[in-house]
C-alpha cells in the first residue's frame, strides 16, 4: 500500500560536501510488497500483489513490474509513486538508504482496495488462495483500521496470515490472531518493549544481549499464549530468533559479504511464506527465508534471489 521506484546507485567511494558520480546504477519497482511478490514469483509460486498507483510514473511501474513477471492488480490513487534511494559505497561496503514518504493518496482508494481485495477472497473467485501477506507501510491517506480489516477478511476464510508490520498496524492485528508475525527485531521491540530501542536500533549500552533475548522471549511467549500466533524475527547477519508454539529458539545461517542488503528481509519473508504454503515446518520455513535472504543480498537487484 506505499508503492515505490528504487533508484540503486553504486559509487567508489561516497565523499560529502562534493559531486559523487555513480559508477553504476538501476531502476526497479520496489516496496516491500513488491519485493515480497517477485521473489515468491522467482521461486515459482503464484502470487497476485494487490496495491494501489497514480501518477504519471505509474506505466513506468507497471513496465517494470511486468518485466519481472509479476502479476499486479492495482487500483487508481492519484497519488505520485515516490522514489526510494539505495547508495552503495564500494571503499566501505556500506549500504545507505534515502526513504521518500509517499504522498496522500485519494479519498475513495481505501475502499477501492477493499473491494478489489474482498474479490480476490470470494468464494466465488475461481483463484485458489491459501496465503494473505501484508508487508510493509500504508502511504497517507489510508485509515488506521485497513490492515486489521485486511486481516479480518482473511481470517474469516481461514486462511493463513502472514504480517511484516509494526506498530500500532500490528497491534490492531493480534486480536483477529494471525498466524506468523515478522518483523525485524528493532521494530518488533519498538513495538513491544520500546525501552530496548534508542535512535535507529537495540540499546545496547543498558542491555545485554542475553537481556534483550530474555525480554524478547518472555514478550513472544506472551504473544502466543493470547493470540496464538509466531514470531519470526530477524535480526540482520545475526541470528534469528522465533517463537513456536511459545517456545523460543534461535536459527543460525552462514555469514556472508553482501553486495546490497536491500530487500533481504523481503526475500526472506517470501521463502518464509512459500515453506509454510507446502505445509512443511516452521524451521523449514525459516531455512529457506535466510537462503532467499542471503541470496538476495548477493545481488545489486533489491529484492530478488535470481
Amino acid at each position: 500500500m506505499n508503492p515505490t521506484l528504487q533508484k540503486t546507485l553504486v559509487f567508489s567511494d561516497l565523499i560529502p560536501d562534493t559531486v559523487n558520480r555513480a559508477l553504476m546504477q538501476r531502476l526497479d519497482a520496489s516496496g516491500k510488497g513488491v519485493n515480497v511478490s517477485r521473489v515468491l514469483t522467482q521461486l515459482g509460486k503464484n502470487c497476485i500483489h494487490l496495491t494501489q498507483l497514480g501518477g504519471s510514473l505509474r506505466s513506468l511501474f507497471l513496465d517494470l513490474c511486468a518485466q519481472d513477471k509479476i502479476n499486479i492488480q492495482w487500483v487508481e490513487s492519484n497519488s505520485p509513486i515516490r522514489f526510494c534511494y539505495t547508495l552503495i559505497n564500494k571503499k566501505d561496503s556500506d549500504v545507505t538508504e534515502l526513504v521518500e514518504e509517499g504522498e496522500q493518496v485519494g479519498t475513495e482508494t481505501e475502499g477501492k482496495l477493499l473491494e478489489a481485495y474482498g474479490k480476490l477472497l470470494s468464494s466465488e473467485s475461481d483463484l485458489k488462495i491459501s496465503t494473505v501477506i501484508i508487508s510493509g507501510s500504508m502511504a497517507a491517506g489510508f485509515s488506521g483500521s485497513l490492515i486489521s480489516e485486511m486481516v479480518r477478511q482473511a481470517k474469516a476464510r481461514s486462511l493463513r496470515v502472514i504480517l511484516d508490520i509494526r506498530g500500532k498496524d500490528l497491534l490492531e492485528c493480534l486480536p483477529l490472531k494471525p498466524d506468523i508475525i515478522k518483523p525485524n527485531l528493532y521494530e518488533f521491540a519498538s513495538t513491544f518493549d520500546s525501552d530496548l530501542v534508542s535512535g535507529n536500533e537495540i540499546n545496547t549500552v543498558n542491555f545485554s544481549e542475553l537481556e534483550v533475548k530474555k525480554r524478547i522471549s518472555n514478550i513472544c511467549n506472551e504473544l502466543f499464549k493470547e493470540f496464538q500466533c509466531q514470531a519470526v524475527l530477524s535480526r540482520g547477519s545475526n541470528t534469528i530468533w522465533y517463537a513456536e508454539n511459545g517456545k523460543f529458539n534461535e536459527f543460525e545461517f552462514e555469514s556472508i559479504e553482501p553486495i546490497n542488503t536491500t530487500g533481504s528481509g523481503d526475500a526472506f519473508t517470501a521463502g518464509l511464506a512459500s515453506v509454510l504454503g507446502d505445509g512443511r515446518s516452521i524451521k523449514e520455513a525459516i531455512t529457506e527465508g535466510a537462503r532467499c535472504g542471503k541470496l538476495n543480498a548477493m545481488q545489486l537487484r533489491p529484492g530478488v534471489i535470481l
